[in-house]
């Protein structure tokens, strides 16, 4: 059986485990919902993927859910409604 002739170093070691370490992983934002999604899958809250439906979330959903989930899209389209009509000229030109 083979012995090694010298004792490697404790900085040997750790420089051999450095690439051992564990990565955060990286996230995006859906453009769709704004949600944090892996790159390249499938956005697990609205089931869009580059811009097109893939997944029907809603038919999934129960009927409490399916509730909650519409008042939010509809929130969220008001908010985003609200913040173009301020910007347009027209609403500019009243304030």
């Amino acid at each position: 059986m083979a012995v090694p002739k010298q004792r490697k170093t404790k900085s040997r070691r750790n420089q051999r485990r450095s690439h051992l370490s564990l990565k955060a992983p990286v996230f995006g934002n859906c453009p769709k919902c704004g949600k944090p999604v892996a790159p390249h899958t499938v956005c697990r809250n609205c089931g869009y993927y580059k811009g097109e439906m893939v997944i029907d979330v809603m038919k999934k959903l129960d009927k409490k859910e399916k509730k909650l989930k519409e008042k939010e899209i509809a929130a969220k389209q008001a908010e985003t409604q609200k913040s173009e009509k301020s910007l347009s000229m027209e609403g500019l030109s009243k304030k």
